[in-house]
């Protein structure tokens, strides 16, 4: 089986444009479902409902893998699944290291679902020196000074992050001059790297800090503000405001 280190996916020399790339796997995610259920053909409405997009879009996402399904009949599940694998570089080997094997580390590592997408946890890399030896995941963590020879050993050209914030980009420079050429960052930090190195930020708290922004908006509607006649009349908008799609909301918002 071919490694990660000398095949490279072929979406950028095919022209498919990276917001049709983050789609994709959302539809094999969708499309793996159905397969394990068994269903032969699935129809665009069905599909693109399965993956939470609209059926325009995801027709037009598949006009870049050529593949425009048949009328009458649908999407043929198993090509689809296989396709859309192959674009994504998931027939391939991955190997992958793990930097930082605290708890988040170590869930990923225990994560099942690595090796069926065609990614495989190559390495587990910690700074503590106690942790050198110990099995993670059947794993045994190796410690950073010897990073270079882990990621060159392995041949790995996706790292992961999972260290605190003020250890990610020192971790993330030796990944990068060690050869990798693809990041995943858990640290809550933005990360600087050269042209030509991919960089995915996984940032759990923007994520819940979001989910707080819409709970207080919906705990709004019902609930008057601090200081709020709960008898008055509702506010009408001011020259300073605008029509958003939920509403009047104000053209500043406070810092």
């Amino acid at each position: 089986m071919a490694t990660g280190r000398t095949h490279r996916p072929a979406t950028r020399s095919r022209g498919i444009p990276e917001a049709t790339v983050a789609r994709l796997p959302l539809y094999l995610r969708a499309l793996t479902a159905l397969s394990e259920r068994s269903v032969p053909t699935v129809s665009s409405e069905e599909l693109a409902t399965a993956a939470g997009v609209n059926s325009a879009k995801l027709r037009k996402d598949f006009s870049y893998l050529g593949s425009y399904g048949t009328r009458g009949v649908g999407y043929d599940v198993e090509y689809l699944v296989y396709q859309i694998s192959r674009e994504l570089g998931l027939t391939q080997d991955w190997p992958v290291a793990i930097v930082g094997i605290g708890n988040l580390g170590a869930a990923l590592a225990n994560y099942g679902g690595f090796a069926s997408r065609g990614f495989r946890v190559a390495a587990l890399i910690d700074a503590d020196p106690a942790m050198a030896g110990t099995p993670v995941a059947g794993i045994a963590v190796q410690h950073t000074d010897d990073l270079d020879r882990i990621i060159s050993d392995n041949g790995v050209s996706i790292g992961v992050i999972t260290t605190p914030p003020g250890a990610a980009q020192q971790v993330c420079d030796r990944l990068v001059a060690a050869g990798v050429t693809s990041i995943l960052n858990f640290a809550p930090t933005v990360l600087s790297v050269p042209e030509g190195v991919d960089v995915r930020k996984v940032d759990l708290s923007i994520e819940l800090q979001i989910l707080a922004f819409h709970e207080q908006r919906k705990a709004g509607e019902d609930v008057p503000a601090e200081g709020e006649d709960p008898e008055a009349p509702p506010m009408r908008a001011t020259p300073a405001s605008r029509k958003g799609p939920d509403g009047d909301m104000p053209a500043v918002m406070p810092a």
